[in-house]
Order: C-alpha cells, then sequence, then structure tokens
C-alpha cells in the first residue's frame, strides 16, 4: 500500500494554534489528511523519515528517560481505541480542556477526545505559563450542563488547590480530572478529594497513546504483567498490552526490538501487579542498590510525602564507596521560611522525616543526605528531573 505523508504541525499553546493542530489530527485520524507529528513552536525537529505506513495517524516526539530523540507511531485505531475506552471508564461523552502542552500525548489525546465526542475542545492558553487563574477563566468557557474533563499534572492540581477561590471552585465543577505525567502523592489525593475533585490518577505513555491504567486498573482490553526482577513474582518490570499499543518507533529498529515484544511494550517501569491492580514503584534504572539490598525511590517519595508538611518529594541514588549507593532526597515542605504555601506551623524536622521512611520501608531506604529546596526541579510535564536533583544533592554532600 501506498505510504502516508507525514506533516509536522508546530503549536505554541495558543488557541489559534491547538485549534489548527486540532483539525490536522481529526483529519489524520479520519484518513481525509496526512499523518501528524505535532511539535512545540520553539523546538527544532527534523523526523528521521518523511512518510509511514498507512495505518499511522499521529507520531509523538519523545525521549523518555534516555534523552535520545524516538518517534513513536500512533494509528487511527490505537487512538480511537484509547479514546473510546476513557470515555467508557469516565461514564461517558463531555467536553475536554486543554492545560497541556500539545505536543505531548496527554495533550494530543485531550484534543481527539474531544473531537471524537463531537465537540471542540476548550483551550488554556499557557504560553506564559500555567496559571490557576486562567483556569478558572478557561472552564467558564464550558456551555452550561456540560459534561466536563481536564487532564492535569500533579504540579497544576497542586496550583490550584494553593490558590483556592475560583480555580479551585471551577476545578470542582469537572466530572473527572485525570492527573498523570508523574506520580501523584497520596496528601495530594486526599487534598484533591478532600476538596470535592474526581481525581482520577493514570498511568501510561506515548508507546500506549497516554493513560491506559486508571487507578491501578487497565482501561477495557489493555493488559497488564510483570516480568519479575527479584524473589517476588508480583513485581518487576511493567509489561503492557492491548488496542492502545503503538506501531512501534520509526527508523529505530533496535529500539523498536527491544521494546515492542510479542503483543506487549515492555516499560522501563517497576511494578506490582496483584488483585487485578498495578502500583507503580518507579523506573527500573532507578533503583537503588545499597549495601545489597534494593530500594524504589518511589517508595521513599511517598513515605516522606506522608508526613504532614511535607509538599514534595525526590529520592535518587549517589555512589559510595562502602554502600555501592546511598538514598538521597530531596524535599519541600511547608513552615516558617518556607517558599511553599500552606501551614505555618513547623516544618517536621529531619529525624521524623528519616523515621518515617524508616517505618514505612526499612532501615535501607532511610536517605543519608537529606536537603530542604523550595521546589522540585522538573523537566517536561510535571516530571521530577532526578538527574539535575542527583547534581544538587552530591554537591551538598561533598561540601
Amino acid at each position: 500500500m501506498t505510504e502516508r505523508t507525514l506533516r509536522v504541525v508546530p503549536v505554541d499553546g495558543s488557541g489559534p494554534s491547538v485549534a489548527d493542530l486540532t483539525e490536522a489530527l481529526d483529519a489524520a485520524v479520519s484518513g481525509a489528511g496526512p499523518a501528524v507529528l505535532p511539535v512545540s513552536a520553539t523546538a527544532v525537529v527534523t523526523p528521521p523519515v518523511t512518510t509511514v505506513d498507512p495505518g499511522v495517524a499521529v507520531v509523538v516526539a519523545t525521549s523518555g528517560s534516555t534523552g535520545e530523540p524516538k518517534y513513536v507511531a500512533l494509528t487511527a485505531d490505537a487512538l480511537r481505541a484509547s479514546a473510546r475506552a476513557t470515555e467508557a471508564r469516565l461514564g461517558g461523552p463531555g467536553r475536554w480542556l486543554l492545560t497541556l502542552p500539545a505536543e505531548h500525548v496527554a495533550g494530543i489525546q485531550v484534543l481527539l477526545r474531544a473531537v471524537l465526542a463531537g465537540g471542540e475542545p476548550i483551550v488554556q492558553d499557557v504560553r506564559d505559563g500555567f496559571r490557576p487563574a486562567g483556569f478558572a477563566r478557561a472552564t467558564g468557557r464550558f456551555p452550561h450542563g456540560a459534561r466536563r474533563y481536564t487532564s492535569l499534572v500533579p504540579t497544576q492540581l497542586a496550583r490550584i488547590l494553593d490558590d483556592g477561590g475560583a480555580a479551585r471552585y471551577a476545578l470542582g465543577g469537572y466530572s473527572a480530572v485525570l492527573v498523570g505525567g508523574a506520580a501523584l502523592d497520596a496528601g495530594l489525593a486526599a487534598r484533591a478529594r478532600e476538596a470535592g475533585i474526581a481525581v482520577v490518577t493514570t498511568y501510561g505513555m506515548s508507546e500506549t497513546c497516554g493513560g491506559c491504567v486508571y487507578d491501578g486498573v487497565p482501561l477495557d482490553g489493555v493488559t497488564v504483567a510483570v516480568e519479575p526482577t527479584g524473589a517476588d513474582p508480583d513485581t518487576g518490570r511493567v509489561l503492557l498490552g492491548g488496542p492502545t499499543l503503538a506501531d512501534g518507533y520509526l527508523a529505530a529498529p533496535a529500539a523498536d526490538a527491544g521494546a515492542f515484544d510479542g503483543g506487549v511494550f515492555r516499560t522501563g517501569d517497576l511494578g506490582r501487579w496483584r488483585d487485578g491492580r498495578l502500583t507503580v514503584l518507579g523506573r527500573v534504572d532507578d533503583m537503588v542498590n545499597t549495601g545489597g539490598e534494593k530500594v524504589a525511590p518511589a517508595a521513599v517519595e511517598r513515605a516522606l510525602l506522608a508526613v504532614p508538611g511535607v509538599r514534595g518529594a525526590c529520592a535518587v541514588g549517589l555512589p559510595d564507596p562502602e554502600w555501592g549507593q546511598i538514598v538521597a532526597a530531596m524535599v519541600v515542605t511547608d513552615g516558617p521560611g518556607s517558599d511553599s504555601p500552606g501551614s505555618d506551623g513547623p516544618a517536621p524536622d529531619d529525624d521524623v522525616l528519616r523515621a518515617a521512611v524508616r517505618d514505612a520501608e526499612g532501615r535501607a531506604a532511610v536517605p543519608r543526605v537529606l536537603v530542604r529546596a523550595a521546589e522540585i526541579p522538573e523537566r517536561g510535564i510535571g516530571k521530577p528531573d532526578r538527574a539535575t536533583v542527583a547534581r544538587v544533592l552530591e554537591g551538598v554532600r561533598t561540601t
């Protein structure tokens, strides 16, 4: 069959720019137009090919955690399957608000879900960054009585809750608020639900058309398994399959063969699959081997975030001549002198933080280096920048 032209579509986050992309995506998925590669208007992107297989509708540029660019080929069938499965899980079609970069898979899916549900997306202009006030104004553009959905990263959710007022009131009117891109800590999730916000945690990646596991439960048709990495058969590398799976990577046969195998995608994530529910424990490559014991940074972060007054946490491994690696952590806390909004009470001291980790995960998981910060460095949309965190912690350790 004749290959399909691949069209690069720059997008800058404004309403007109996103409208042009939405039209291009609609045409690509329906077969009326070329395949689409959305990119940031400020990025210089040269795809490795100019044509794709006829079934491919959208290509997403992603570097994952390696920094090496990859181009994920998503078919129209996979994109439709993802949108329909999301609609079914959330309780029916509705209108969508875009707050995320439209070139990322989560943003692309917001646009496609809106189109496939028969309505145009509402767009929050984020060219100058995400602002809670802008979110409230954008929400006000929904038709009266419309069932509404949106997709946020944890940082955006925290900013809305911290801001309060109109933005928090607006968020409470959504039928569902998908939160993904990074782990949603239990404390932030509890704050949102106490405020009457219908939070749904999502897990997925570009290779699965975005989120494919909601609140730990796979969407209809999605398969989950783990490839054990230790003695526990329920814990290991997460394997995902089903109708939302990508067609592979463009012009990258080696990466393709290592990731897509036998109808499943071998993620880089460590998870526990038990009783039909997936718990993501962090990246396989991020595991810290300290004195022969393996520690999941995500588990350390959950323990820290469960301490009252902790607003953010990122744990990493640092090289150590005696232990091989040690656990180190950066935390954002409330309290006097903190840049984080919230309680004016005293911030939890280091002994309290370390005790919380020891009680939850054992002695090996206790951070030997613990640093306070105004915020956790991020990359992409809401993902912690572990490389930067590690450099900062190593610098503090050696001074």
